[in-house]
């Protein structure tokens, strides 16, 4: 199973972010996008969910246009996590990702005991299980992304598409979203993700895609694209990948930027 786009033009209306673009995402395989701000990676990943028109090309899900896809059955395939907003609604947490089971039950359907189930279970997996009758109003920002991760994980679709899913959590959360994705990945779903770190991808992801100005400037094995080189050329700065040495003998690369002159 893949997702996937051939020659992929996207943008908003006349306004062209990017062209010619083609990549794809296998069951069971993280992939990490990565790029400066405005590079287009919202954009793109709303393009490859169907929810902007592409501007030329196409994208493909299990070999058929993503177009010719109805609505419900594209839902129980493709999950999007955006970015946090704020509710105008006083849902609970519970409720939100209850939302996620929509495409389970009929147009007028009330969840059902296994969409409630569902919708906990993916609460407790990111530890906030305990706030799943709290306000929507009445959590942090932080707390209310991970409602939103686990609403996309409750639809339990086997790709997920997540933009910067870690933005707004503070480090011990972030680790436990990154740990979920990579059970999820065990659990043969494949994961699109974008981030501003570049150590989510040396740590999660088996694939990068390097986006610049919406064209792809690298892509490929994280190992071999990954490098000091694509970074910098990325992001304009020098920055170094280097090894460390963790307290248990193990190694992990990290990603250093350079001192400003």
């Amino acid at each position: 199973m893949t997702l996937s786009a051939r020659g992929l033009g996207f943008g908003f209306g006349n306004r062209v972010v990017g062209t010619g673009l083609s990549c794809h995402l296998d069951a069971g395989e993280v992939v990490c996008l990565l790029g400066p701000n405005g590079s287009g990676k919202s954009t793109l990943m709303r393009t490859l969910l169907g929810l902007q028109a592409s501007l030329a090309g196409d994208v493909l899900l299990e070999g058929k246009p993503l177009r010719s896809w109805p609505i419900v059955e594209r839902a129980r395939r493709l999950a999007y996590v955006p970015q946090a907003a704020d509710s105008y609604f006083d849902f609970s947490l519970l409720e939100l990702v209850e939302m996620g089971r929509a495409a389970h039950r009929g147009l007028l359907s009330g969840p059902s005991a296994e969409d409630k189930r569902a919708a906990m279970a993916a609460l407790q997996s990111l530890g906030v299980g305990h706030l799943a009758h709290r306000s929507l109003h009445a959590v942090s920002g932080g707390e209310r992304q991970l409602g939103l991760i686990a609403r996309a994980l409750a639809t339990e679709a086997p790709y997920l598409v997540m933009d910067e899913p870690t933005a707004n959590l503070d480090y011990g959360n972030q680790a436990r979203v990154l740990d979920e994705i990579g059970r999820l990945k065990e659990r043969g779903i494949g994961i699109l993700l974008s981030t501003h770190h570049p150590e989510q991808a040396l740590r999660v992801a088996d694939r990068v895609l390097l986006l610049r100005d919406g064209s792809l400037i690298g892509q490929g094995d994280v190992g071999a694209t990954l490098t000091s080189e694509a970074l910098s050329s990325l992001y304009g700065r020098t920055i170094e990948v280097a090894t460390v040495r963790l307290a248990n003998g193990g190694e992990r690369l990290v990603c250093v930027p350079s001192a400003s002159a």
